[in-house]
């Protein structure tokens, strides 16, 4: 039984029971488009309370919206609602208050007609109060009635419209853009969390250059990512050549990423676009000027810094953060890896977030027209380099320099670094060779 299958046993059972029950929503959406839905969500007069007897398994993930939670064989679940009218929003974000209602009424209360749609599947028709199909087909995404009530409502719409009309390739309805516009600085009444999921279902999709374009066009980029915005005027290239502001170069870079292809393919990830679009953050901040050239020294680590205030602020995992960090500093750090020390190189390519620096790295590279061979030299590496060599088991511990008798402080990691460097050039290939080495650098120490 797929998805689907058990989303219509849903309803027929609903319908057995003498209620009214349709699909709802973005299935509804999708499924118009041509697209297979990621999950089915089933619209009802049925009362929560009525829902929950029909069916073995429920949960109530939402009883004070009417939203029970349907769970079936092969991990399959569909989340049932009752039609309901929304009352105020006081806080901007969800409803003080519901009242059950009609579908008509439960239509109305969406947020853009292409969401506002039902479809009943057992008689396989569609039901349309507010003209979602015919936007479909005009390609346009609009407001369900008066957009500045709808975005008043919930502030996170305006996020979803971009996210929405770069998706399915839609214009904006006029009004609704006008609307978003004007309101874009209210979008800070929405938690973080709900600001970076938005964010990361449009870095994760392949239309992320588009969605990062119409979030500055409709003024809520700079809201958002104040940081980003200072990108703006801020010339690249060379002085007496110029090849556009630091905003156009970086959009240039996110239409030339791609995923990972070491260890073995990967999609984009969040962090991957994030540090992508936060590559040269810092530069702003850095910014200075020869006679021949721009200058933008340690723009990398400042960028690290202020990737990282970012990355807090809209609260994102701690994993996440620190996987941008890592890709912002170092998204230089590989145009030497043809001259590298070794002991330099094998550190950075065993580490795990090294395709993903590789992909940005190429992509850094084929925005500004420069060649790829420090990539592909490395790719190489990986390819052709035994683990054991690339990271080999240390040859001396901590443990055993306490067992030496060395006392633990700084000194500590001085002669753990110095060893690895010497053993990954090469130079120490056994127990004893590093023991010696560590005993007469702690003599020159």
């Amino acid at each position: 039984m797929t998805e689907r299958e058990f989303a219509i046993d849903v309803v027929r059972r609903l319908r057995e029971a003498g209620f009214i029950a349709y699909f709802a929503g973005g299935c509804v959406r999708d499924e118009v488009l041509g697209l297979t839905p990621a999950d089915f969500d089933i619209a009802t007069n049925a009362r929560p309370e009525q829902v929950c007897p029909l069916f073995r398994r429920t949960i109530e993930v939402g009883a004070a919206f009417g939203v029970v939670e349907v769970l079936g064989p092969n991990q399959h679940k569909v989340q049932i609602a009752t039609f309901r009218s929304d009352g105020l929003y006081t806080d901007g974000r969800r409803p003080d208050s519901v009242v059950y209602s009609t579908p008509e009424e439960d239509a109305q209360r969406r947020d853009f007609t292409i969401n506002g749609m039902f479809f009943d599947p057992v008689e396989n028709r569609l039901i349309d109060f507010v003209g979602g199909q015919e936007d479909l087909r005009r390609r346009v995404l609009r407001a369900i009635g008066n957009p500045v009530d709808r975005i008043t409502e919930d502030k996170l719409r305006m996020l979803r419209a971009a996210r929405m009309a770069t998706r399915f390739d839609l214009s904006m309805d006029p009004t609704t853009e006008a609307a978003i516009r004007a309101m874009a600085r209210e979008v800070t009444v929405v938690s973080a969390e709900r600001i970076a999921e938005e964010f990361r279902k449009m870095l994760e999709h392949p239309r992320r250059t588009a969605a990062l374009r119409l979030l500055d066009d409709l003024q809520l980029l700079i809201v958002i990512l104040p940081e980003v915005d200072e990108m703006k005027g801020l010339p690249q290239g060379l002085p007496a050549a110029p090849t556009g502001d630091l905003w156009d170069h970086v959009l240039k870079v996110m239409e030339r990423l791609e995923g990972p292809t070491w260890p073995e393919p990967a999609p984009i990830s969040f962090p991957l676009a994030f540090a992508t679009l936060l590559h040269d953050v810092g530069k702003r901040r850095t910014a200075g000027r020869l006679a021949e050239r721009y200058t933008f020294h340690g723009h990398e680590h400042v960028g690290r810094k202020m990737a990282s205030d970012i990355a807090r602020r809209l609260k994102l995992s701690n994993e996440e953060r620190v996987r941008i960090e890592w890709l912002v500093d170092k998204h230089q750090y590989l145009c030497d890896a043809q001259v590298m020390r070794s002991s330099r190189l094998k550190r950075i390519l065993v580490h795990p977030g090294i395709g993903e620096l590789l992909a940005l790295h190429r992509a850094d590279s084929l925005a500004t027209g420069r060649p790829i061979n420090h990539v592909e030299f490395c790719e190489r590496i990986l390819r052709e380099t035994p683990p054991e060599e690339l990271n080999p088991a240390p040859l001396v511990t901590g443990d055993d320099l306490t067992a030496l008798g060395f006392p633990p402080g700084p000194r500590f990691k001085t002669i753990l670094d110095s060893l690895r460097d010497a053993q990954l050039e090469g130079a120490l290939v056994t127990r004893e060779e590093a023991i010696d080495y560590v005993l007469r650098l702690n003599a020159e120490l």
